[in-house]
């Protein structure tokens, strides 16, 4: 249905047209979005699909499923790029963009003599939540040692983008071997083919012995 133009201005769907462009949409048959969309009550099925095919043809229903597929195709684009994105984020995040940390100078209390003496001490500091990305962030709380600061797991995050670019062999693949890995490509073997793979294998252990 490429190149067909939008529906004119002033010629609207009627209500039955428009839950037919629906139906069609959803992925019925012309002939079940025609009976969903009409009363097809005492009509061969002969005459429905000659009514439903009439009906797919009409430039305004076809308009409105490309109407519609495009709509839902622009939703779909949107929400992948910005799943990949956001998870993009949790995987590549550095900790250094949230939290600070290092050695600091400190004044400590010299129990032997009373004073207040220099010392050196590690530490840790939350940036101000302006200039921090939230969205990497599982959780931010107070506790009785401090701020406790959890990014989301950058791990789970890389996995799911890698199967997303399809980067990672299937495990099961990569565990069948031997009779499992012949089991596994039996079905793609002629006789003759299987017969000389069990063969192989089984020469393979006598020599192994």
């Amino acid at each position: 249905m490429e190149g067909v133009k939008e529906m004119p201005a002033g010629r609207e769907l009627t209500p039955k047209q428009e839950k037919y462009a629906q139906g069609l949409f959803k992925g019925l048959t012309q002939r079940e979005a025609y009976k969903e969309a009409y009363n097809c009550q005492n009509m061969t099925d002969k005459s429905i699909d000659e009514l439903a095919c009439r009906a797919a043809n009409d430039i305004k229903v076809m308009s409105r499923v490309v109407e519609l597929t495009n709509e839902f195709s622009e939703r779909n684009m949107v929400t992948k790029e910005r799943v990949l994105a956001a998870l993009a984020k949790i995987a590549f995040a550095d900790i250094k963009e949230f939290v600070e940390f290092g050695p600091e100078e400190a004044l400590m209390l010299d129990n032997g003599s009373g004073e207040l003496v220099k010392t050196i001490r590690a530490a840790v500091q939350v940036k101000p939540s302006k200039d921090v990305d939230g969205t990497v962030l599982a959780e931010v709380s107070q506790t009785r040692d401090g701020i406790k600061v959890k990014p989301h797991d950058k791990m789970k995050a890389l996995e799911l983008i890698g199967r997303h670019l399809a980067m990672f062999t299937d495990k099961v693949d990569q565990t069948l071997t031997g009779e499992l890995a012949i089991k596994h490509q039996a079905s793609k073997l002629t006789d003759e083919e299987l017969e000389g793979k069990i063969a192989e294998l089984q020469e393979g252990r006598h020599q192994g012995e």
